[in-house]
């Protein structure tokens, strides 16, 4: 299917590895420019892997999503060499790294840095990469958020309250931009083997008695048999199918929306 991307310029926050870096890589066999921005440093070198094995153009830049000022710069780095910014992707996420169930296990002070991350660093992107696309009249934005922002998830509420707030933000942002033809929507993917799903068994795991501790493996496949009807991994090559989707003109008619990639582990009516 021809998506009509090539050529079109991607920045994605958070492109490093995981979701991100499946989205980056996606974007790149389309013919698209990607701007991969991370605090990961091997952002240089998936930029040079890009450049040389496809057409598209890239740029790399380590940057931490909270600072808005660093943000601000990219934005017009990013103009300054591409000159101009289609889509704006926001994959960064990190939780608590504490199991939060009940949720006094955690303390107020373990919020901050999750929010900051999670919703924070997504408002900071929004401000600094969507003026240019009201003045081009044109462009899409996407926030990976998660299911556990739709069902309350005991197991990190800080992770989950933000990726809540995320798609709410996402939702007004939508309304905002609508009439200058930018749009703006939300992937909430379920169970996919990323370092923030690996970090939830680990607090899990450290909060179990010994003779109750299981395996990472051992741990998602019970969780999935127990929550997910088509019983199975989600990819993040599933997640970046559909990231690409929403960014093509294909989709120029769905804006604030929240989509599940999640084996039908939450479904709506």
């Amino acid at each position: 299917m021809d998506l009509q991307l090539a050529n079109h310029v991607a920045v994605v926050i958070g492109g490093a590895k995981g979701i991100g870096e499946a989205i980056v890589r996606g974007f790149a066999e389309e013919g698209v420019h990607v701007a991969i921005v991370d605090v990961d440093t091997g952002v240089q070198s998936l930029a040079d892997e890009l450049a040389a094995s496809t057409t598209a153009q890239t740029l790399s830049a380590v940057v931490d999503a909270t600072d808005y000022e660093s943000m601000q710069m990219i934005a017009a780095r990013v103009i300054s060499e591409f000159g101009r910014v289609d889509h704006l992707i926001y994959a960064a996420g990190a939780g608590s790294g504490k199991y939060g169930f009940p949720f006094w296990n955690l303390a107020p002070t373990d919020w901050q840095r999750v929010l900051d991350i999670n919703l924070l660093g997504a408002v900071n992107a929004a401000h600094a990469f969507t003026p240019e696309m009201t003045a081009a009249r044109q462009g899409t934005v996407l926030f990976l958020s998660s299911i556990a922002g739709q069902i309350g998830s005991q197991t990190d509420p800080p992770y989950s309250a933000a990726k809540a707030a995320l798609i709410n933000f996402a939702q007004c942002a939508a309304k905002d931009l609508a009439q200058y033809d930018v749009r703006v929507n939300t992937i909430c993917p379920g169970m996919v083997k990323t370092t923030v799903n690996e970090s939830v068994w680990k607090a899990w795991r450290e909060a179990q008695p010994e003779c109750q501790r299981l395996s990472y493996d051992e741990w998602a496949t019970t969780k999935i048999a127990a929550t997910t009807p088509l019983n199975r991994w989600q990819e993040p090559a599933d997640v970046a199918a559909l990231a690409l989707y929403l960014a093509s003109p294909r989709a120029h008619n769905i804006t604030g929306q929240t989509m599940n990639v999640d084996g039908g582990m939450v479904m709506h009516s």
